[in-house]
């Protein structure tokens, strides 16, 4: 089994930062975080930020503004929130490649409002 954890989320106001952190735990023996997505209630789920091997994506929306960075064995990662908008509000998720299946925590909340 493989746990994921994120964490860091919370209320700021707009043009202010967040630094979310994300820890994989349990059988973690070929899991790499793989990148951060979020989530508005009635909507998809959107990819944040990815990182593939030498491959960064980051959505056109945060480009410039976020950043995500993991450690060399892949088991922590971050997504630096930078210049905050009220848009960014969402539940962020981390996204977790292991083998055939893709894991995902619970999210933490991410609230941008004055």
């Amino acid at each position: 089994q493989v746990q994921v954890v994120e964490s860091g989320g919370g209320l700021v106001q707009p043009g202010g930062s967040l630094r979310l952190s994300c820890q994989v735990s349990g059988n973690t023996f070929g899991a790499d975080i793989v990148g951060w997505y979020r989530q508005t209630p009635g909507n998809s789920r959107e990819l944040v930020a990815t990182r593939s091997g030498n491959v960064e994506t980051y959505a056109d929306s945060v480009k410039g503004r976020f950043t995500f960075s993991r450690d060399y064995e892949r088991k922590t990662g971050y997504l630096q929130m930078d210049t905050l908008e009220p848009e960014d509000t969402a539940v962020y998720y981390c996204k977790v490649n292991s083998g055939w299946t893709s894991y995902w925590g619970q999210g933490t909340q991410v609230t941008v409002s004055s």
